[in-house]
């Protein structure tokens, strides 16, 4: 625990009698948890909408302590709290323990490789790294949310977001059932659906942004683009909405910088999957390439030619594989 989470644990103690508090000790435990900004209101106005299960991979005495603070009046779970001695596959969450039709689930969670039956009933969360231990558990390399002395908005937070998501999936769902038999509804076509608007009407080209040796098509972030709507290519022409990059030292930087077209960091991509809306451009710039030192320039020229007849060889291999299609 960093010493500015040890001052929160001091402070935790001396609020415990504060009916607005966050922070709660699970003693037994030896734990210190922080509730998410926006979650009693969120769970209220889901419990509307939909009916709640807690699901944790945790063992069922830390299942219980965090459903006794999410759900203090147990208005919302019930008995319907399950944990890792519930589950039917080691490491994996399944909707079998749930007990409910799998056309009708939604699923909200942090960890996307658990649900590996279910990914389409999946609404992947940001994490919440409030403590740095969990930004040490994630591989996250940033500052923790408590070290940095912040916290998410309440107004335009993850949860606040995934609730407008919920409510427009929920609208979808039952409209269409005025229309067909709510039987015949499912619910992973309207996610899917909602989804593949975030990004319509964007075409993506990358840059330098994959392994060499690696088919771009077969990476993460050309896939989470392609569930977001939007058409992915491998060369640059008039059609091309965005270049996403991770330096400016690129051919196909410098082309959509000449052509005004959108230059964007792969984080404009992640961040429109988490928030489910297309995000401004400008907060995701791209880099100038680093600058060379003198002493180094020789090595660093030999370097850009080498880079460049690499682009070179890509440019042709795509206008081959353009002339294909």
């Amino acid at each position: 625990m960093s010493a500015a989470e040890n001052d929160l644990r001091i402070q935790t103690a001396a609020s415990k009698d504060d009916p607005d508090r966050s922070l709660f000790p699970l003693e037994t435990m030896q734990m210190l948890t922080k509730l998410r900004p926006f979650v009693h209101k969120f769970l209220k106005e889901a419990s509307n909408m939909f009916e709640m299960h807690i699901y944790t991979m945790g063992d069922k005495a830390y299942a219980i302590e965090i459903a006794k603070l999410l759900d203090p009046g147990n208005v919302y779970f019930g008995s319907k709290v399950i944990s890792n001695s519930d589950c039917t596959q080691q490491h994996q969450k399944g909707l079998d323990v749930v007990l409910v039709a799998e056309s009708v689930a939604v699923i909200l969670d942090d960890t996307e490789s658990v649900w590996q039956k279910h990914k389409e009933n999946l609404i992947l969360m940001e994490r919440y790294n409030y403590f740095a231990s969990s930004c040490r558990q994630s591989g996250f390399g940033a500052k923790s949310l408590s070290e940095s002395m912040q916290d998410e908005r309440e107004s335009d937070g993850a949860l606040a977001t995934i609730l407008d998501v919920l409510k427009h999936i929920h609208t979808i769902f039952f409209d269409s059932a005025v229309e067909n038999a709510l039987s015949s509804q499912d619910v992973r076509q309207v996610i899917k659906r909602v989804r593949q608007e975030v990004l319509h009407g964007c075409k993506l080209v990358f840059s330098r942004v994959f392994p060499s040796n690696c088919r771009p098509q077969d990476q993460m972030i050309w896939k989470m683009a392609e569930h977001l709507g939007a058409v992915c290519c491998t060369y640059v022409d008039s059609t091309v909405t965005h270049v996403v990059a991770l330096d400016l030292g690129t051919e196909k930087a410098r082309w959509a910088v000449d052509h005004r077209k959108f230059l964007v960091h792969p984080r404009w991509i992640e961040a429109a999957n988490f928030r489910w809306k297309r995000q401004q451009e400008k907060d995701f710039p791209v880099a100038l390439p680093k600058e060379k030192s003198k002493e180094n320039a020789g090595t660093a020229a030999t370097k850009e030619k080498n880079e460049a007849n690499a682009d070179a060889a890509c440019d042709k291999y795509e206008g081959e594989e353009r002339r294909k299609q």
